[in-house]
């Protein structure tokens, strides 16, 4: 499988995990609209700008000024964006290929900043070849009450744990960091991740179902242990064969970019109804 095979087999799987080589934005020049996703965490006010710009949709959206909307809840949800995007890619070649990349940083990967849907993604070093899908027996995990048999499933450890050390902690912990300033809790941004990679699950596991275990026993070590130990946790699977949802441990704070903080709540929020102050 050459380059394009892999960006092709990446494409069919939504937008968020299409991407193209950073090597050819590069070659495109400056002029092609390729940037560098560095410029996210340097200090030079990219990320502020983003975040301006959610905090304007956020509060046009109810029907009000961007004033209107917190800056924290407009920089959480600018973070849950931008890291659905960077993960989605990278879990669906761990999930199909046990393919993770070498050591990686926001330096390494160009973007083009569109807003109103997945933004434009360049990655480097995608394999030339990938992997031979695993086996039946690594997909099937044997449940134990409903959740994965993590011990069981062959070869995902190690996969689970390069990906941690690679993607985790390479360029989603460089967005968290920058991020952070805006007065976001560690709590909602570690959330925001392990909510981001649970959502790029289930979209490989409903484009390619054969690889729905895999998906999700590789979703849940990433949430069991590592940077996003205690963020959230998968839901049992149920007797009709379903493969559970995962529910994470804290909330993204979008309710509260509607007038009186009276939004919906996400699917996977940690809240069961939206707070309401007394009066």
């Amino acid at each position: 499988m050459h380059g394009d095979e892999t960006r092709a087999a990446l494409a069919e799987l939504g937008p968020f995990f299409a991407v193209e080589s950073a090597a050819a934005a590069d070659a495109a020049g400056g002029g092609s609209g390729w940037r560098s996703m560095a410029e996210l965490a340097d200090g030079s006010g990219v990320l502020a700008a983003r975040v301006a710009a959610v905090r304007g949709v956020l509060a046009a959206g109810g029907g009000q000024q961007p004033d209107a909307v917190e800056e924290r809840v407009a920089a959480s949800v600018t973070h849950l964006g931008l890291v659905a995007r960077l993960l989605s890619p990278y879990l669906a070649l761990a999930v199909l290929y046990g393919h993770v990349p070498g050591a990686v940083r926001l330096s390494d990967l160009r973007w083009q900043p569109a807003l109103g849907g997945p933004y434009p993604l360049a990655l480097p070093g995608l394999p030339g070849r990938a992997a031979d899908p695993p086996a039946p027996a690594e997909t099937g995990p044997a449940e134990t009450g409903g959740v994965a048999d993590l011990g069981r499933v062959a070869g995902l450890g190690g996969v689970a744990d390069a990906f941690a050390a690679a993607v985790l902690s390479g360029p989603v912990r460089e967005l968290t960091a920058a991020c952070a300033d805006f007065r976001v809790s560690p709590h909602v941004l570690r959330g925001n991740t392990a909510s981001a990679l649970a959502g790029a699950a289930r979209m490989v596991a409903a484009a390619r179902p054969e690889a729905a275990a895999r998906a999700r026993a590789l979703t849940g070590l990433l949430t069991a242990g590592g940077p996003l130990r205690g963020a959230g946790h998968l839901t049992p699977a149920d007797a009709g064969g379903g493969h559970g949802a995962f529910r994470r441990r804290s909330c993204c704070l979008i309710y509260r970019a509607a007038p009186g903080h009276a939004g919906a709540l996400c699917g996977d929020c940690a809240l069961s109804r939206v707070p309401v102050r007394p009066g």
